[in-house]
């Protein structure tokens, strides 16, 4: 019989977290086996590496990684310098993956199909945490199963974009129109010129994705005649977008709103707030979009010949259907973090420190890292999915002092306020839990002992939380 403890540890995605988990696993003497869907490390990044990231090097860099990499010659950026990801993928990443301690574990090409339990379905419980993982993945040679003593899930959520209909499903004709339309961050102003140059584009979203794609799109407009931008958002609050400017601890992110913000005040774009997207038709070899609007009409866009839908995206669940796993009934983020993350609640670019403890799930073994443990979220930053595998590797080695010792140091948004973070759902001067909106770069509904005496609601006026502030999420 197999025994657990002589078993690899499974690592779903060789991206910059899930290398960093491999590199923490060898650190402490535990064997991984890593599963690459792609033909390369990083695969994901290559997808968008024209895309200057806005985080420095020092904080994409993993520190057990970092000596890995060390210990055969690698010299590591200067940690100020800001990389493409096409240079995070070809400068760290591409180098990690062959180093001979992970290069023996990396499977490229092996996409995971499903990860269960050997000997036990979802229902079956007794023995339960003493039987291997099954991780089932379709390769080269066709589909093969695999057995694991535990399993780190960083298969992400890039691969999986949300779709563009606000409704959260496809709008009517989205399907029927996929050759016309980008989720992502295509490039615009590169390879994939040709599509946009001399088009109208629309683009959807309000995050960094839309904002670095209508920048690009902007300075296209510029050198090629009849380019033209249109800019549609569900809410009516860009100040997420636009950022906290100098105030932002990152400074290419601040940029990268105060750039946003010029942009539209230029006039060089059309942009059209309230736009929840319904369905898209083909007329005379354009796209018409339609929108419902809050107020119950229907308001089109007409004339577009590109779209970039720019909407985020969501975890793939399916693979851990037959485990038992709990997710946020909203965020499909893990259950425990979701109150810390919650874009209802507040606009944090930051989180408190989390580690093994809330990414846990009921199936013991299991943990889901990076961004897919955040879901549905938006802001994950990779320095917060280098402390989460540190922390879940060392639960899995049984240092518990290490594991437990979670520190996260990230750099502040700058727009770290009380009001309601989706935009259009807080009225001005809304702040979490009830109470009134608390100035830039103060806690989200962290008020201290002596603004409760003031007479302002703190998270123990339940009166004035939401469900999720009940739970606890104003308390951080």
């Amino acid at each position: 019989m197999v025994q657990l403890n002589d078993l690899p540890v499974a690592v779903l995605g060789a991206g910059p977290v899930g290398l960093a988990a491999a590199s923490h696993l060898f650190q402490r003497g535990l064997r991984p086996i890593i599963f690459e869907r792609g033909l390369e490390a990083g695969a994901n990044l290559n997808t968008y590496r024209h895309v200057r990231l806005f985080s420095p090097w020092q904080y994409n860099i993993d520190k057990a990684a970092r000596q890995l990499l060390e210990r055969h010659g690698w010299r590591a950026p200067a940690e100020d310098g800001l990389p493409t990801a096409g240079e995070l993928l070809d400068s760290y990443l591409a180098p990690l993956s062959k180093v001979p301690e992970l290069a023996g574990a990396l499977k490229l090409g092996h996409k995971i199909i499903q990860v269960t339990r050997q000997g036990f379905d979802k229902v079956k419980s007794r023995g339960r945490e003493l039987a291997p993982f099954v991780i089932r993945v379709a390769g080269p040679d066709g589909e093969a199963d695999y057995l694991a003593r535990a399993v780190i899930d960083a298969t992400g959520t890039w691969s999986n974009p949300n779709p563009l209909g606000a409704n959260g499903i496809p709008a009517l004709g989205e399907k029927e129109l996929h050759d016309r339309i980008a989720y992502g961050m295509p490039d615009v102003a590169g390879g994939q010129r040709s599509d946009y140059a001399g088009k109208r584009t629309l683009v959807v979203g309000a995050g960094h994705s839309a904002a670095g794609t209508l920048l690009a799109l902007a300075e296209l407009a510029e050198s090629v005649p009849g380019t033209s931008i249109v800019w549609a958002t569900r809410g009516d609050q860009l100040a997420r977008v636009f950022g906290g400017g100098e105030a932002d601890g990152l400074p290419a992110r601040g940029q990268l709103g105060l750039r946003l913000k010029a942009l539209r005040d230029s006039g060089k774009l059309e942009l059209h707030t309230n736009f929840r997207m319904v369905a898209l038709q083909e007329w005379a070899g354009a796209i018409t979009v339609v929108c419902d609007k809050p107020d119950g009409q229907q308001q089109v866009i007409n004339e577009v010949d590109r779209i970039v839908a720019a909407t985020g995206a969501r975890p793939n669940l399916d693979l851990t259907r037959e485990m038992r796993v709990r997710h946020d009934p909203w965020l499909e983020s893990t259950d425990a973090l979701a109150p810390l993350i919650d874009p209802n609640e507040h606009s944090c670019g930051t989180v408190r420190p989390h580690g093994h403890r809330e990414l846990a799930h009921p199936e013991a073994g299991y943990y889901a890292v990076g961004a897919k443990s955040y879901g549905r979220a938006p802001n994950f930053l990779m320095a917060t999915g280098y402390e989460q595998v540190r922390s879940v590797v060392a639960r899995l080695a049984g240092d518990m002092a290490a594991a437990d010792d979670v520190q996260l140091d990230l750099p502040e948004t700058g727009v770290c306020n009380t009001r309601l973070a989706y935009e259009g759902e807080a009225e001005p001067g809304d702040g979490c839990c009830g109470g009134p909106a608390i100035d830039a770069g103060t806690a989200c509904c962290a008020l201290d002992e002596a603004e409760k005496a003031k007479g302002q609601p703190g998270c123990s006026s339940s009166a004035a939380c939401s469900p999720r502030s009940k739970a606890g999420a104003c308390c951080i």
